[in-house]
């Protein structure tokens, strides 16, 4: 199975589908090819993981490789990280996960047979396990581990992008890339200005205000009302009025 992609943004690894020591259908994530491919591309890489799970010991293969890979590793979660993927995505530098991504622990399951000392066994077995998948857990989230312990138990816990950040499962969600950045920054300023025009900060101009202002510049302006005169006014008129008769006619 060939799981790697090559981009501007360097190298680029998929898990896509189930984690197991040996392929059957040719679709499963295996431990040597994941290490044939780690060697054969040095350096940090981007780990997208899309998978149900496995084989606990394949993925505690898998997240040692990558814990003891010089570079950094950003693990994102593009759809689904549930069981033994989980386990894999806490070796993670950086773990994003999408809006729409699911995260998924559980204590882990077995089948077995026999008598009562292999049952006893397969059971003492189990919980050596999920002491092992609880430290890697709580590597990653820092969260004790009898809460972990809960979180695992009857039928695990499923975790949208949302709470496996809070829980510390995830970094971050993923987002656009840079190059979408002045889109983004478009959308906020024509955001902004929608919203300054419904609070009347910035002026609207349409055909009906536009309309409405014309004639209202073309329609005949009514005379003025001819101001009236208080009777103070007219006393000194006439007083006026008397001295121009006095002193200034001929």
């Amino acid at each position: 199975m060939k799981f790697w992609n090559y981009s501007e943004n360097g190298n680029e690894l998929r898990i896509d589908g189930p984690i197991d020591n040996e392929t059957w259908f040719g679709d499963e994530v295996t431990p040597q090819a994941f290490r044939r491919e780690l060697e054969a591309h040095p350096g940090d890489l981007v780990l997208y993981i899309n998978s149900p799970g496995g084989d606990v010991f394949a993925a505690s293969q898998i997240y040692t490789m990558l814990l003891e890979r010089e570079g950094s590793v950003t693990v994102k979660i593009d759809a689904v990280a549930a069981s033994a993927a989980s386990v894999i995505a806490m070796a993670g530098t950086t773990v994003l996960m999408a809006p729409t991504a699911y995260m998924m622990i559980h204590d882990p399951l077995t089948c077995a047979m026999g008598n009562k000392a292999d049952l006893k066994e397969a059971i003492r077995t189990l919980d050596e396990i999920k002491e092992g998948l609880i430290s890697a857990y709580e590597l990653k989230t820092g969260l004790d581990r009898d809460t972990i312990a809960k979180l695992m138990e009857d039928e695990g816990t499923w975790m949208n992008a949302m709470t496996a950040m809070e829980l510390g499962f995830c970094d971050g969600l993923i987002d656009k890339p840079e190059s979408a950045a002045p889109e983004k920054a478009g959308a906020k300023a024509a955001m902004e200005r929608v919203s300054a025009l419904s609070s009347g900060k910035i002026p609207v101009y349409n055909q009906a205000k536009m309309a409405k202002a014309l004639i209202d510049k073309l329609a005949p302006k009514p005379e003025p009302e001819p101001e009236r005169e208080t009777p103070e006014a007219t006393a000194l008129r006439q007083k006026l009025a008397a001295l121009c008769d006095k002193y200034l006619k001929p």
